[in-house]
């Protein structure tokens, strides 16, 4: 029995027609939200991923604007913009589109984002805020990972959840926003001595480290709700997810394909902290 391919077309379809209800209604209100979008270089991936934020932007009717710096752009003109961006009322949320060259510390260039808006959520503000379980903004991709389970009906709260990697950008924030529903998670990683043993006992396994089809059907347990966060690009230039998808969906309730669902739902999770940085900017104004 083949599992359930997760329509991620169709969830950010919908989810997207929200936000642009309520980027309606906040413009009409005189607080249409803002994001800056400041790349480093000419990083062809990067080049995309602005691309595609700017469309998305547009689509739903929030205000965007993209700066593209040279290659040799110093640390201190990088914060400078930033600092600018900080002060500008029209902009609610900043993003600096990694990698940086390596001339700048991207951990110095973070830090001087507002809290209030980086809706990559990376700045250690927000970062401890998601740690203590505060509102705030949450981290793009586990954020829609968490919407993909919800909208597609999965009970997240008393599962096991495994989550495979540990970087700061997901794996760590995943096991975070998992656990605030209520899932009992476990994380495995490189030096994981019997990863297997733990994937196999996921009701939903999260994987993101980067390597192609290193989950295989062996790896999953019968019915397992499988996430797969990877994009990587072989040898024959085809974007691939980090799960045998094809073997894997043989043995899963459910799973996510690679393209077309974690990467368009980061893209919206972006605009949705967006919009909620323009509402509490909006709601600090009149409490101002």
């Amino acid at each position: 029995m083949s599992g359930q391919v997760i329509n991620g077309k169709e969830l950010v379809s919908s989810i997207r027609e929200e936000i642009k209800t309520e980027v309606a209604e906040l413009t009409a209100a005189g607080h249409q939200p803002g994001l800056v979008v400041i790349i480093v270089g000419e990083d062809p991936a990067s080049q995309v991923y602005v691309r595609n934020k700017a469309k998305a932007c547009d689509d739903v009717g929030i205000y965007s604007e993209v700066h593209r710096l040279p290659e040799n752009t110093t640390q201190q003109e990088l914060i400078a913009l930033i600092r600018l961006f900080n002060k500008d009322s029209r902009i609610n949320g900043i993003l600096v589109q990694s990698p940086l060259p390596k001339h700048i510390d991207e951990e110095a260039v973070v830090d001087e984002i507002d809290p209030a808006k980086d809706v990559d959520c990376f700045h250690p503000v927000n970062v401890g805020n998601l740690m203590i379980g505060k509102d705030g903004m949450k981290p793009c991709t586990p954020h829609g990972v968490i919407e993909i389970l919800k909208r597609t009906g999965v009970e997240i709260a008393g599962k096991h959840a495994v989550v495979v990697g540990r970087s700061n950008i997901v794996g760590k924030p995943m096991a975070m926003l998992l656990l605030r529903e209520n899932a009992t998670v476990s994380i495995v990683h490189s030096r994981t001595q019997n990863m297997e043993e733990i994937t196999k006992q996921a009701d939903i396994l999260v994987v993101a480290v980067g390597k192609a089809h290193l989950i295989k059907a062996h790896h999953v347990k019968p019915g397992a709700v499988v996430i797969d966060v990877g994009m990587n690009r072989p040898a024959d230039g085809k974007l691939t997810g980090d799960v045998d998808f094809e073997a894997v969906k043989e043995v899963a309730s459910a799973i996510t394909p690679v393209p077309g669902c974690v990467g368009p739902m980061t893209i919206t999770m972006l605009l949705r902290n967006t919009v909620d940085a323009a509402r509490r900017a909006a709601h600090a104004g009149v409490h101002a």
